[in-house]
């Protein structure tokens, strides 16, 4: 139970009915002892107290009075301030800072939500605690519904490694918005696409119940740690069918993402279409997000690069049909990309097209004369139409940042 903060002062519950959209607190806000509401002076926008409605939230916590109320359009122009962790400076990739976060506000604000949701589920898997499916379905509904309205944005975050902290929950909302991109393409009906999605949201939730030392360990794992690891899968299905109550083929999802198409995989060896349809989407979208995010021992991986990765498979562990569909719908220079054209220019990626997809529609970041282009300045170019220029390679982020530094 939260009894002080990290500073040692006491912390009071205040009822989520005394909330109100603007309010600021003198000290941090948290929902429980792990998980932070808003940090320290950020005022509270609609989204945090719809956030904690849908959790069934009815006391926070803080240490700190209520500061002088902004005003409700300070409160909810707020962005990522709020959602990363307290004490770490927010940090925007350079490729996204002209046009990402500030002309998509609304999508962020969506995207950090949905992270800030799931970590809050893993939290109160990680306690032990009691569950209910509705939290999950709220955030399944909420992707998916996202995912329509700005499906290119949503493939950005994705690529752009905007949220810091919060690293498996991330993780979790990324691989549910490749998951359901690939289930749209391929057309399964809804119901189905919204399974897919919380069989991807809880894939890895089984090693929340494994002990906290082992999953983050640094170094080699001995067998019998590999062995607990590995026992994930089982966890995480105790976790969707026993924990909160969904049907067996969401199950099967969590059970066997770890299988493989040649029947090397784990925990049963199940082969090709042995497998769950839901399992195969979800392996191919765990291991792109896997390949493009940054990690504590690597540098992520470009899209362009992660891509040729998984068409090296060989069939050896993903549906190759699956994957073809996958590789098509994320494009080759996946949306967020970014690349160099012949001409010297730097641009990201911006729109794809499936029938042409060496030939996207890029935005300028840096022309062909190295002047960094500001968001007033936005230039985009229909590789499609301008036959004259194209994309010589992909550029990584750190490359990027050097750029600008």
């Amino acid at each position: 139970m939260i009894g002080q903060n990290s500073t040692g002062s006491e912390l009071k519950s205040v009822a989520v009915s005394e909330l109100k959209v603007g309010q600021a607190f003198s000290e941090s806000v948290y929902i429980d002892e792990d998980n932070l509401l808003v940090p320290i002076k950020v005022s509270i926008i609609r989204k945090d107290l719809e956030m904690l409605e849908t959790l069934g939230i009815n006391t926070v916590y803080t240490s700190g009075e209520v500061l002088k109320t902004p005003s409700q359009e300070d409160a909810e122009n707020r962005q990522e301030e709020a959602f990363r962790p307290p004490g770490e400076s927010p940090r925007i990739d350079p490729s996204h800072s002209f046009t990402t976060i500030q002309e998509n506000k609304s999508a962020y604000r969506v995207y950090t939500t949905l992270i800030e949701r799931t970590n809050y589920l893993f939290a109160k898997i990680s306690e032990g605690a009691s569950l209910d499916n509705r939290s999950v379905n709220a955030i399944s509904t909420q992707l998916l519904q996202a995912l329509r309205n700005q499906r290119e944005q949503f493939i950005g975050f994705v690529l752009g490694g905007e949220v810091r902290g919060r690293a498996m929950a991330k993780s979790a909302v990324n691989c549910a918005i490749l998951s359901a991109l690939t289930a749209q393409e391929i057309r399964l009906p809804s119901h189905k696409i919204l399974f897919t999605i919380v069989g991807a949201l809880l894939h890895d939730a089984g090693m929340f119940r494994l002990p906290r030392k082992l999953v983050e360990k640094e170094g080699e794992l001995t067998e019998a740690e590999r062995k607990q690891i590995r026992s994930h899968p089982l966890l995480s299905h105790g976790v969707a069918v026993q924990g909160l109550s969904y049907p067996e083929e969401i199950g099967e999802m969590v059970l066997q993402h770890h299988e493989r198409w040649d029947g090397n995989g784990y925990p049963q060896r199940l082969p090709g279409d042995a497998i769950s349809l839901g399992a195969r989407i979800i392996s191919i979208a765990d291991s792109f997000e896997a390949m493009v995010s940054p990690r504590p021992y690597r540098d992520s991986i470009v899209g362009y690069q992660a891509n040729k990765n998984l068409l090296a498979d060989n069939s050896r562990r993903f549906d190759p049909d699956l994957l073809k569909v996958f590789i098509l719908t994320m494009g080759v220079y996946p949306i967020g990309s970014i690349v160099c054209l012949n001409n010297g220019t730097i641009a990201r990626v911006s729109a794809v097209r499936s029938s042409t997809p060496l030939r996207p529609k890029v935005q300028v970041l840096m022309d062909e004369q190295k002047r960094i282009r500001k968001n007033e300045e936005a230039t985009f170019i229909d590789l499609f139409t301008e036959k004259k220029l194209y994309i010589v390679r992909a550029v990584d982020r750190k490359e990027l940042s050097e750029m600008y530094a």
